[in-house]
This record gives structure tokens, sequence and C-alpha cells, in this order.
């Protein structure tokens, strides 16, 4: 979409019944013709708009797409959202926020692409990122916390979007697997990529990835065993600028919560009650090691707690958490 295309969409979702075109004339400085020409843009894309002789031009439908245009007027932020930039197709959109926060992007700023070619997830795992249909988003924070209370990032991160969720979609029960992905079912909704640039003693910048299966449906045969979409649990589609409107509400109320508090401790009993590994005999696979044991909840600083046949209680900072095989388990 134009920067002017974008001005005339801006324009209409702000005004509450009929824009006259000469109105939009004046204030673009462009003709009638061209103002025709940029509607009948916005109506290709989806939009719908009634035009009226002596009256103008009125919004009579959005997208759901997550654009500047269509989350802004939702967002309840001082920061989050505010900074926005959309692409129609990124590699990742992780690493345009990177490069954003190493030119100086203020803490808020929001990447969002319709697709990526090149999404990913945790241990370099590749994610389906198609157009038109998901959320794919990054935010940069800049916490003023010390370094090593960082890695709490995901789990506040995975709050708000689970708390976003419950609230758009009041029939899905969507749980938390630690450290960094929403369930429903057993099947991933959600995954969340936190990524920072620091030194020991100062974190320049931390990047939140984030990709919500929305409205994909039907499911790739290939990941129908793992994988499912707010569409396809609730049986409808769904917008996809609320749903990142919601989040970004939702993510900077928590953000400033946890920057108050010293750990993660005012936010463990929502992070326990939908815990998906709760009470459950897991193996945790690290880069180096294997770790089992029975999850007994979650550390103030994130850290899954598991305890062993012993009774000893281990805490896990980081890893890739498996259910044991119920033959497997004692």
């Amino acid at each position: 979409m134009n920067p002017v295309t974008s001005r005339i969409l801006h324009r209409l979702v702000s005004q509450d019944g009929f824009v006259s075109g000469g109105d939009l004339c004046r204030d673009l400085g462009i003709t009638r013709s061209a103002i025709w020409k940029h509607v009948a843009h916005l109506r290709e894309a989806g939009y719908a708009i009634d035009a009226v002789s002596g009256r103008g031009y009125r919004l009579a439908g959005l997208t759901g797409a997550p654009v500047a245009e269509e989350v802004g007027p939702l967002l309840e932020t001082h920061a989050f959202g505010r900074s926005f930039v959309y692409l129609e197709t990124a590699d990742s959109t992780n690493l345009h926020a990177r490069a954003l926060a190493r030119e100086g992007a203020a803490e808020g700023t929001t990447v969002v692409a319709d697709s990526q070619s090149g999404g990913r997830g945790r241990m370099r795992r590749a994610w389906v990122s198609p157009p038109g249909v998901n959320l794919y988003c990054s935010i940069v924070l800049r916490p003023p916390v010390p370094t090593v209370r960082v890695p709490e990032i995901p789990l506040v991160a995975a709050a708000a979007i689970h708390e976003a969720l419950e609230s758009e979609c009041p029939s899905l029960c969507p749980v938390i697997k630690w450290p960094n992905d929403i369930l429903c079912e057993g099947r991933k909704l959600c995954g969340i990529l936190c990524e920072m640039e620091s030194e020991p003693d100062f974190t320049h910048f931390v990047v939140v990835g984030f990709g919500v299966n929305v409205n994909l449906d039907p499911i790739p045969e290939e990941l129908r065993d793992i994988a499912t979409s707010l569409c396809r649990e609730g049986g409808t589609a769904l917008s996809r600028a609320r749903i990142l409107a919601t989040v970004l509400n939702r993510f900077e109320r928590l953000y400033t919560d946890w920057l108050i508090h010293p750990d993660l401790g005012f936010l463990l009993p929502r992070l326990e009650k939908h815990a998906w590994l709760q009470g459950r005999a897991v193996r945790i696979e690290q880069f180096d090691r294997l770790i089992t044991g029975t999850v007994a909840g979650l550390s103030p600083q994130g850290h899954l707690l598991l305890r062993g046949d012993d009774g000893t209680v281990t805490a896990v900072s980081s890893g890739e958490a498996h259910l044991q095989p119920i033959n497997d388990q004692p």
C-alpha cells in the first residue's frame, strides 16, 4: 500500500461517516480522479467502501489485516505498536526488527509481515509463514534491567499472548508450554522467539518475535499432528488486526509490571495455572545433555522445576521439553 492510499484509508478508518471527496483532494493535493483510483485499490485489497454522490466515501468494512490503519485505532498502549512497520513479505520480522534496533529504534517499535520467507523458531527450526492468514510480529524492547533477567521475558510474552487469546477466543482453552509456546489440545498455536544483543552488564536491546496461527485452515498435512490455528479450533475466521492489538495491549501492561518487580513472582500463579507441563513427566533436551523428571512448577526466574526419582528438585533454565512416553514414566 503506497503512502497516499494509506493516508486515505487512515482518514476513512478514523471518520465516523462519510468523508467528502473534496476534503480528501484538498488534504492530499490530488484530483478527484486520483482519489477514485486509490479507493479502487483499497477495494481490490478487500476494503468495503461506499461511494455516494454529494457525500463522499465511507468505510463499510475492514479486512482484518494487521496493518497500522487497522491496528492503531484499537491500541491502548503508550509505546508498543506506536512505531509500526508493515511489510508484505520479509525474510524474518526478527531480523528486520534487529536491524532497526541497531539503528536506534525506540522501545515498542513493532514489525509485522504478511508473510515470511525465512521464519524460524527456537533451535533454528523453520516456522511456516504463508501470506494472508497468520500473525508474524517482532517488538523491540530496551529493558533497563540486569542482563541476567532478560531470559524471563519469553514467559512475560507468553502470559500476555495467552491473556489475549483467552480474551478474543473465549471458547478456546489455550495453555502455555514452557518456555515459549502456546498450545491448544496439544498442538501449537503460537511460538515465541526472543533474541538480544548485550554486554555482560548492559542489554542493548531485546527483540521479541512471535507467530500466531490465526486463520490457517486447512493445516498443511505435514503439520496436522503438531500445529493448529484459532480458526481451526474455533470454527470462524478472526481479525488479525484485532488479535495483534490485543496482544500489544496486554504485553505492554505485563512488561511494565515486570519492570517494577524483581522477578516473575507476580506472574507465577497465572503461568502455573495454565502450564501444560505441570505435574507431567518430561524430558528436557539441551544441546549437550538430557534431563528427566516430573514438573513441579516454575521458579521466580522462570526456570522449570523438575523433581527427580530421588525427590531432589532441579531448576532448568533452558531446553526443549517433551512429554515422557507413558511406558517410560515411573
